[in-house]
């Protein structure tokens, strides 16, 4: 065997000791993106059907503000109106500019969780009747439009560091049977979110919220899922 024919064979060894580390490397590279893929990320799994007069309104305080509509509704006439730390008595003294200068056709009202930070024995009671108050205005103003008031989300304060405060499920759950009882379906209709947010001791769960009080990504899949049907009605 000649010297030509020994550097042959040596040459292909290398390729061949090449491609299959380059061909490792590729392997290895899409294991680690599937080990550490976001479980949170979301595909929309339902054709929206809308017109070009559609505006969906998302209505309330800090977890509609902090819900990035953009993503979970790509393509879609969302827009959100949430403010952060707003009350009930927020929105009905800023009607206009939350609510009617949209023209919405749907609208998702969220609201309630910072009134029942409080201590008032009456404040489900009070915070109740000014849900209702922004539904009749918004009948009035924008007759057209559907409303779907959304349950109060529930809290956990056992989680470490929380931002719960004063705020208790049993607040929570009892506004949310007013609020359901309310929604006749001709006021407004009632979404029962709270049922899918909650553990098996009544909280939300852990794997929802960093706070105890606001949703992280994998909350927010679980009540986009939830909400997309409606915007097919």
């Amino acid at each position: 065997m000649n010297i030509n024919n020994i550097k042959e064979k040596i040459d292909l060894h290398k390729y061949y000791l090449i491609t299959i580390v380059f061909m490792f490397i590729i392997i290895m590279v899409m294991l680690i993106l599937l080990l550490f893929k976001d479980n949170s990320s979301f595909t929309n799994p339902y054709e929206v059907k809308f017109s070009p007069n559609d505006n969906f309104l998302f209505l309330g305080d800090s977890i509609t503000d902090f819900y990035s509509l953009e993503e979970y509704y790509d393509n879609l006439p969302v827009v959100n109106s949430g403010i952060s730390g707003n009350k009930t008595t927020d929105i009905l003294n800023n009607m206009k500019e939350r609510v009617y200068q949209y023209n919405p056709t749907k609208i998702f009202l969220l609201i309630g969780t910072n009134d029942l930070d409080s201590t008032d024995e009456d404040i489900v009671e009070v915070t109740f009747d000014n849900i209702k108050k922004i539904v009749n205005e918004i009948r009035e103003n924008r007759s057209d439009a559907t409303i779907y008031v959304e349950s109060v989300y529930p809290v956990n304060s056992t989680i470490e560091n929380n931002s719960v405060s004063n705020r208790t499920n049993k607040k929570i759950r009892n506004l949310n049977k007013k609020l359901s009882s309310y929604c006749d379906g001709e006021n407004c209709n009632y979404i029962n979110l709270y049922d899918d947010l909650i553990d098996d001791e009544g909280n939300l769960k852990e794997e929802y919220t960093e706070d105890g009080l606001h949703l992280n990504s994998l909350g927010y899949v679980v009540i986009t899922r939830e909400l997309l049907p409606y915007l097919n009605e």
